[in-house]
């Protein structure tokens, strides 16, 4: 079983639908003893990073999301659920999100049009990553976002997109993954992301 985690904020039902489409069995819950209990978790995200952790704190999902991590089953953040990965948040003022990995979550500083959203490239920067199988470098996928990681560690960067600057799209380590996309919203390739998401449950990192 995928668990959806549902903390009050999200798109969480595309991103269920999504996983269904490709054959996987999925929960939406707000309940950490089904984060507990599955063999995969997904981590969805709309909105503000302080108001998405403030969620998972109430709902006492965040130790539970840690522990899920540690245990090595595969984990996906999507979008803010990526976000919230990295040590802290700067939007509306500093806030600490999980502290999975070292670094920030900061605005796109130039003159490009705020919210980034629509379909852009991704440019692979890590080869062997098990959720881009058949996914080829310069694929499109569709990103609706103001804010993005500055991870401290280039090892864990899957891929990058440019707009304006060149941000990281995606993280991978071990069986942690994260998007700042989202593949529920994009078509063929991000139904083959969800798809090989799917294919790793059952997997041990």
């Amino acid at each position: 079983m995928i668990a959806v985690v549902d903390y009050g904020v999200g798109n969480l039902h595309s991103v269920a639908k999504a996983l269904e489409k490709v054959g996987a069995d999925t929960r939406v819950t707000t309940e950490w003893k089904d984060v507990e209990k599955a063999e995969g978790v997904v981590l969805p995200g709309v909105g503000a990073f302080k108001d998405s952790m403030d969620g998972l704190h109430r709902s006492d999902l965040a130790k539970s999301i840690f522990a899920f991590i540690q245990s090595g089953k595969p984990f996906l953040g999507v979008c803010v659920g990526l976000q919230m990965l990295f040590a802290v948040g700067e939007e509306f003022g500093v806030s600490k999100g999980l502290g999975v990995f070292p670094g920030r979550v900061v605005r796109f500083a130039g003159d490009e049009k705020i919210p980034h959203m629509g379909w852009n490239q991704i440019q692979i920067k890590k080869s062997g990553n098990p959720l881009l199988k058949d996914v080829k470098d310069g694929d499109f996928v569709y990103f609706v976002h103001s804010y993005y990681v500055l991870p401290e560690q280039d090892s864990i960067i899957a891929t990058k997109t440019s707009y304006g600057t060149d941000f990281t799209s995606m993280v991978w380590e071990k069986n942690v993954f994260g998007t700042q996309f989202h593949p529920e919203k994009s078509q063929k390739v991000g139904l083959k992301i969800y798809e090989n998401f799917k294919n790793l449950v059952g997997t041990k990192f």
